[in-house]
């Protein structure tokens, strides 16, 4: 089933997603834009597998996209090396430990490129202090492999047996942030291809000055690294537990400029609009504040029209996508008041058609 994943064919299909890219957006006359690879193999820094039970016996399956037939998965050469490492220690482990085996439905791993693990293991029963004792035995045989921590899952519960997160260090122009990445909170799949993200925008806005607004900043991953060029920086973000640790990370990092306000963009731009008043921004007179740059990161449905209304107001726009198809429509409103200054493509996904991009508009 992974036949198409071989190094020599990367140049190829990165290609192919450039040509991609300068068609879907002819329209906009780009400018010469950048591309940033991805390492061919071992990118993945996330990866979820389904387990299935043959008698006593244990499998990770994955299904195919297209058939939806079930297929085994021994090893999975675009997950990290330590996945791949622990992916066998922990089904083998498991399918001689009946309290580990028995209704396991799912196992997720979360690694990170500054070598921890967490991993978290997904069940059909309650868990008991006997799964407990077994699971600390398979903690210890993976902590040979690397730092690991296992968290258990069922209904209505969720077993930490240390802590439920790892810390991941970036590199950005040299400099290292620190990140809190939660289990099962969004955090960027692909390591490399994001230390190239942070450096792109950071670049794009040196000796920007004045004060940044990001909206969907989850746990602070541009916040930090782009602090450095502005005077101040203020998040958004809806999620409580990314938001936690965007909070964390500010403090690890002892950075001072950027605060955090548990919002959504609908809600932010209401508040900017004067339409609402939130409790949640006691403390935060956005007068104060000179935002002459946004910076927006959307899930796949991209900005809602009255966040693009918001974005225009800005000066200068990064914009972060991970779907051309809602980027280009957002670009159609975007660029009746701004013009396009730089774009990228960040292949977080090699092998496969999902395309992040970038791009850097400016007030005509």
């Amino acid at each position: 089933m992974f036949s198409h994943i071989h190094p020599e064919n990367y140049s190829r299909q990165l290609s192919d997603k450039e040509q991609q890219i300068k068609e879907m957006f002819a329209q906009f006359e780009l400018p010469t834009f950048s591309i940033f690879e991805s390492v061919p193999l071992n990118y993945r820094l996330r990866a979820e597998f389904r387990v299935w039970h043959d008698g006593d016996d244990l499998d990770y399956i994955m299904f195919n996209s297209e058939t939806k037939e079930k297929y085994k998965v021994k090893s999975f050469p675009v997950a990290s090396t330590l996945i791949n490492e622990a992916m066998s220690t922990v089904i083998d482990f498991a399918k001689t430990n009946e309290s580990l085996r028995r209704k396991l439905f799912q196992v997720d791993f979360l690694s990170t490129l500054s070598g921890e693990l967490l991993v978290s293991m997904l069940y059909h029963k309650q868990l008991d202090d006997d799964w407990i004792e077994q699971a600390n035995l398979l903690k210890a045989k993976l902590s040979t492999i690397a730092p690991t921590d296992i968290i258990g899952r069922a209904r209505k519960q969720k077993v930490i047996l240390d802590k439920d997160y790892v810390m991941e260090t970036l590199t950005v122009d040299n400099k290292q942030y620190h990140y809190q990445q939660i289990e099962n909170s969004f955090t960027q799949p692909n390591g490399v291809v994001n230390q190239h993200m942070l450096s792109w925008a950071k670049a794009a806005t040196a000796n920007r000055g004045g004060d940044l607004i990001e909206l969907y900043c989850g746990n602070g991953n541009f916040s930090l690294a782009l602090a450095d060029n502005f005077e101040r920086v203020l998040g958004t973000e809806i999620s409580k537990t990314s938001v936690n640790s965007a909070q964390y990370n500010i403090d690890i990092n002892n950075i001072e400029n950027v605060d955090i306000v548990r919002m959504s963009s609908e809600e932010f731009t209401q508040a900017m609009n004067g339409e609402r008043t939130f409790r949640r921004l006691q403390g935060f007179d956005l007068t104060s504040y000179q935002f002459d740059t946004v910076l927006v990161d959307p899930p796949r449905a991209g900005l809602d029209p009255d966040s693009v209304e918001l974005a225009r107001r800005f000066e200068m726009i990064i914009y972060i996508s991970c779907n051309p198809e809602t980027l280009k429509d957002n670009l159609a409103a975007l660029t009746t008041t701004h013009s396009i200054e730089q774009f990228a493509l960040f292949d977080q996904f090699p092998y496969t058609h999902h395309v992040e991009t970038g791009v850097i508009l400016k007030r005509k």
